[in-house]
């Protein structure tokens, strides 16, 4: 039992010294007081760049608008057609007006060729309809050149009754034939 208590004993200053020891206070050197102390830098350091803006290419944006303007141009030269009374080709003031836009384009764009197109209601004779659609295919055609637009740039072609936008037989889809067309080549 004694020896219990010696080995208990010793486990116990082994135990204390390992603590002891590990605490103890490290000692630290300082500058002695008075003492300069000369910090030398020897990096190059500058600031990073300012990131680069992105290069824009104004060619190419100015390219790219004046194309998007003349899609533009086109699909209007192309979706707006011009209604005629029921026998008739007289231009009324709704057709003289959007042929004066479509003539404004064609001065602006010299690179577009124009094909009017005359069409007629399934009402009257085949001859009688695509005569009838070649008058108003004139009549807007001689228009523009009255406006100024260069006359070797459009052409007129009449379909008659062959091609109805609306194939009813009705008062209504009849108004809706009896039109020109403007086909941009």
């Amino acid at each position: 039992m004694k020896s219990r208590w010696h080995l208990a004993i010793l486990v116990l200053l082994a135990f204390a010294l390992v603590i002891g020891a590990g605490c103890a206070k490290k000692k630290t050197t300082s500058t002695p007081p008075g003492a300069q102390v000369e910090v030398k830098d020897d990096t190059k350091w500058a600031p990073p760049p300012p990131p680069e803006e992105p290069k824009v290419d104004e060619a190419a944006l100015a390219a790219e608008a004046e194309a998007r303007a003349k899609a533009e141009a086109k699909e209007e030269l192309t979706s707006v057609t011009i209604h005629f009374a029921f026998d008739s080709y007289e231009l009324d003031e709704e057709a003289r007006a959007v042929l004066a836009l479509k003539a404004n384009i064609m001065r602006r764009y010299s690179g577009f060729r124009v094909v009017i197109e005359g069409h007629c209601d399934e009402r009257g004779t085949e001859e009688y309809n695509l005569a009838l659609g070649e008058r108003r295919a004139r009549a807007a055609y001689e228009h523009l050149v009255i406006l100024g637009v260069a006359p070797e740039r459009m052409s007129i072609v009449s379909f008659g009754e062959e091609r109805p936008a609306n194939p009813a037989h009705n008062e209504t889809a009849w108004a809706e034939n009896r039109r020109d067309e403007f086909v941009v080549q």
